[in-house]
């Protein structure tokens, strides 16, 4: 008889239809009923020996909440038995209703029950043990992870001894995860949180990956690539960890139409083991990176969300450094002007940040001139060694693609059919932030002249889950200061860095902890809350909500 191995976790959510992503101990029939009769069914496929389905849930009606159930082969399998959390639930969105986006990045798998949590509570935790107290109460439409959901190459102690107990850690990758199998038990480690397992089967949830899904630091530069794949073991980690966020994470993010003509979907669906397409389709991917796209639409009534890929997507090479590949950018360009007239609020998912702090993106800026060598070689190879040193790899580092996007944001935000608010929304650097940007007159784009007239944000929070280093708080705390921006056009002038094509300043934090933003955006309205995890003495832990305000009233 087949059980339940990880999940349910509820992806997609329309106003008539959803997907459930379960794992099963052996190949079945997996099922979701709904309190209301409503439900879905479908066959389990393999990879790597390893079984998973997607189901389908249809005939929905918008605006309703029903419960719903999980059976294999006729077996109910979740609610797990004795469960102490209420029933996980589908809600369907209404048209006109307020959407409410809850997001972050960076989460350490939390410790076992009853074990001390070296970094303080967790923020998907804390999340969870409030919708659960109170099911009537708030809670997000839909959860954004931005990236690091799983950590290959920062692994935890018992993680560690469980890779010592199938291979020698004195072999390459040591105890960072090396094949398939071994990025399974991450996600076991980490979804398998009672609190987050049930917040995930009843929240619905996008996500994206950044580096450490694969490697730290992954794809910063042609050199570092090269260096990586002359390793005997970076083919196979490269090549598990595409194939494993394929299936964890990408695939419930898809809608029941890109589902049906996906090529590889069918191919892994019709096949008695996926394995072998799926290996194929991860090394297209290695080999070529515009050969595949991450990125992603979704529309939540009138607010739309494009989550963009800014690791695979990356063009290396010195001469021609890119966030973006062609293809990405024109992607990213379509979907945004894409009848712009039909959404209030553009939210653009990436990873890393697009606004740093001001001595942070001139540094990055500098050192993108000395890479490419427009100091010579020597400082060229300088600049190589500090870029992977001091991970200078944002969007700064990339300026051409930085200009790019901010001219891209000022097209989109001017004009009548222009929408409320533009905001890139990121993680990636362990503390949140609220920048807003601003361009000169004149200078916003080459479509249009003067400023946009969307308000225009960065809004970056993490970690969920992971350690804050004093060094992390006083550099990012000083590199907001009139000191840093100073010092940081120093660097530019030795670089011979232009100006960026936008200013900006730090209207918000920054806030250093355990932390989530909600954005409620209500019409042409929007409203911004960061909440931090903390554990009062002798209390259960919490979220506390550091700051609140309106974007636009």
């Amino acid at each position: 008889m087949a059980g339940l191995r990880l999940g349910p976790l509820l992806r997609y959510v329309d106003g008539s239809s959803a997907t459930v992503w379960v794992e099963t101990s052996r190949p079945c029939a997996a099922e979701v009923r709904c309190a209301d009769g409503t439900g879905g069914e479908a066959r389990s496929f393999q990879i790597e020996g390893h079984h998973y389905a997607l189901v389908p849930v249809t005939g929905l009606t918008p605006g309703t909440t029903r419960s719903y159930e999980v059976f294999l082969d006729g077996k109910r399998v979740w609610p797990l038995p004795d469960s102490a959390f209420p029933d996980s639930v589908i809600h369907t969105p209404s048209e006109g209703a307020a959407v409410s986006v809850a997001f972050g990045s960076c989460r350490w798998a939390a410790p076992p029950a009853g074990e001390k949590d070296p970094v303080g509570p967790d923020a998907l935790d804390t999340l969870a043990a409030r919708i659960a107290g109170d099911p009537e109460g708030e809670r997000p439409d839909v959860l954004l992870l931005l990236g690091d959901q799983v950590y290959a190459d920062e692994t935890s102690p018992a993680t560690r001894r469980w890779l010592a107990a199938r291979r020698d850690l004195g072999d390459p990758p040591g105890s960072e995860v090396a094949d398939y199998e071994e990025y399974t038990h991450l996600y076991y480690e980490s979804w398998l949180d009672p609190e987050v397992r049930w917040l995930l089967s009843t929240v619905p949830s996008c996500m994206i990956f950044d580096d450490h899904d694969v490697i730290d630091d992954w794809n910063t530069s042609a050199a570092w690539l090269r260096d990586m794949r002359e390793t005997g073991w970076w083919q196979e980690r490269l090549m598990s960890g595409l194939m494993s966020y394929w299936v964890h994470q990408h695939l419930g993010n898809l809608s029941l139409d890109e589902l049906a003509t996906d090529p590889l979907y069918a191919a892994v669906l019709g096949a008695p083991d996926g394995t072998d397409a799926l290996r194929a389709f991860a090394a297209e991917a290695d080999a070529d990176a515009a050969a595949v796209r991450w990125s992603y639409r979704r529309d939540f009534g009138r607010v739309r969300l494009l989550m963009v890929d800014s690791r695979a997507a990356r063009v290396l090479a010195e001469e021609n450094r890119s966030m973006l590949d062609a293809g990405s950018q024109r992607w990213l360009r379509e979907q945004a002007l894409d009848t712009r007239e039909s959404y209030d609020h553009l939210l653009i998912g990436t990873s890393l940040p697009w606004l740093l702090p001001h001595l942070v993106h001139d540094a990055e800026a500098w050192n993108a001139s000395l890479c490419r060598g427009d100091k010579g070689a020597r400082w060229a190879r300088f600049g190589e060694d500090l870029r992977r040193k001091a991970d200078l790899e944002h969007w700064a580092a990339f300026p051409a693609s930085f200009d790019a996007l901010a001219a891209l944001i000022a097209e989109v935000g001017s004009g009548p059919a222009a929408p409320a608010t533009v905001l890139v929304l990121s993680g990636d650097v362990h503390h949140a932030y609220v920048a807003e940007a601003k361009w000169p007159s004149g200078e916003s784009s080459e479509a249009h002249s003067g400023a946009p007239d969307a308000r225009v944000l960065q809004l970056t929070c993490s970690p969920v889950h992971n350690s804050i280093p004093l060094s992390i708080r006083l550099g990012f705390r000083f590199g907001w200061s009139a000191v840093a921006r100073v010092l940081g056009r120093r660097f530019a002038r030795h670089g011979r860095c232009g100006r960026p094509a936008v200013s900006w300043r730090k209207t918000g934090g920054p806030w250093f902890g355990n932390q989530l933003m909600t954005l409620t955006l209500r019409g042409r309205s929007a409203r911004l809350r960061l909440e931090q995890a903390q554990e009062p003495r002798g209390e259960k832990p919490r979220l506390e909500t550091v700051v609140e305000s309106d974007l636009v009233p």
